[in-house]
């Protein structure tokens, strides 16, 4: 056996590129779930609620009836704290009415309305408000890993252009005592068309751009430069075409990874998420990567001394790089809530790359074995 067969390359390609394709044409934008398992009537039928991501992680669904009842449903990726919903007349958090939802140590969901009457925790009153409850009462529940507020208010006229103030915070309340909101943002949205203008933030939420930013990473963090490293170490035996083809794949994938890196930077402008660890772990693997680049141009002869510590480096790194780029995918797959489509074709992926590594370094460890065994043994000649 000379080594792997070249059809082994081109399945692991096909495999691993069809699994990035199903990725970036799958787009799930949270507004796909079906609310019917987890929410009762009437905040359980999508279909007649108009659904728009609004800012971060949040999604805002809502339909609004000729009795002037607005029903809202407000997701969002959800961990631990609170998460809030404010009605304000001019945009500012103090003077607002706000719906605030969390899930107690216990497992207990709580919703309830709050006047912000200033700024410290003190002024922020639980009970108190100028919302209007219509009949239904309000809910909260966790599905996955978002958290949705449900709620009915009750208006005198219909409820068109408004001012609304959406916030979270890390800390769990206790005993209704909200802490102070870790981010939060003021946006003026018009119900009857569903378009929101915000204040502090872009006119609209970017969703194709962070769409963008996780196809691009993945196609390049996570799907090239593995499949280059892949070539390198096994299929060596069809030299020059490994070099020519490693080296291809390789630049192609950080130019990739690189305009995702790009995409991240606007994203983040328009958003500021509370993404840190995220940000941390792209700016590491970024770095490792254009380190990676410069070590290629800087490549040593085959004779020279330091050669093998380059090897050694080179080597090393590149793994780093790979492993650690597929931690901040998953990462950024989590934090962006991107849905289950998205985490079950990057599994595809990483599992036909895995699959694919321990194949053939299976079949390498065979030959190199079988060549152990077939060199001839050592003979003293006769004097």
């Amino acid at each position: 056996m000379d080594g792997p067969e070249p059809q082994l390359l081109l399945l692991l390609l096909f495999g691993a590129l069809s699994a990035s394709i199903i990725t970036v044409d799958a787009q799930s934008d949270g507004c796909e779930v079906d609310l019917g398992g987890f929410l009762h009537s009437p905040f359980n039928d999508s279909s007649s609620l108009t659904c728009r991501p609004v800012w971060n992680n949040f999604i805002l669904r809502y339909s609004q009836d000729p009795e002037n009842v607005l029903t809202i449903v407000l997701s969002t990726v959800y961990t631990s704290g609170w998460v809030g919903m404010g009605f304000s007349s001019d945009g500012m958090m103090v003077g607002s009415s706000a719906m605030v939802g969390w899930i107690n140590n216990v497992g207990k969901a709580h919703i309830k309305q709050y006047s912000l009457r200033g700024q410290s925790s003190s002024e922020v009153v639980v009970n108190e408000g100028q919302l209007k409850f219509a009949a239904r009462k309000p809910v909260v529940a966790l599905h996955s890993a978002s958290i949705y507020l449900a709620f009915q208010l009750q208006f005198e006229a219909p409820v068109t252009q408004q001012e609304i103030i959406f916030a979270f915070g890390t800390a769990t309340p206790r005993n209704y005592h909200l802490t102070k909101h870790e981010d939060k943002t003021s946006v003026s949205f018009d119900f009857s068309a569903g378009v929101s203008s915000a204040s502090s933030a872009s006119s609209s939420y970017p969703y194709q751009l962070k769409r963008n930013h996780g196809a691009l990473n993945i196609f390049g963090w996570g799907v090239l430069l593995p499949i280059g490293a892949i070539i390198a170490r096994y299929f060596r035996q069809h030299d020059p075409l490994w070099f020519y083809l490693h080296t291809i794949i390789q630049f192609s994938g950080f130019i990739i990874g690189l305009a995702g890196v790009v995409t991240g930077i606007a994203l983040y402008d328009k958003l500021h998420a509370d993404v840190l660890s995220h940000r941390a772990l792209g700016i590491f693997v970024l770095v490792l990567g254009i380190l990676q680049v410069l070590a290629f141009f800087l490549k040593p002869d085959k004779d020279s001394k330091i050669r093998r510590y380059w090897n050694w480096y080179h080597h090393w790194a590149g793994r780093l790089v790979l492993f650690l780029a597929a931690v901040n995918i998953s990462v950024g797959i989590h934090v962006g809530s991107a849905g289950s489509v998205w985490k079950v074709c990057y599994g595809i992926d990483l599992a036909i790359l895995l699959i694919t590594v321990i194949l053939l370094e299976t079949m390498l460890w065979l030959r190199c074995s079988k060549k152990t065994t077939d060199a001839p043994a050592f003979q003293m000649q006769p004097t």
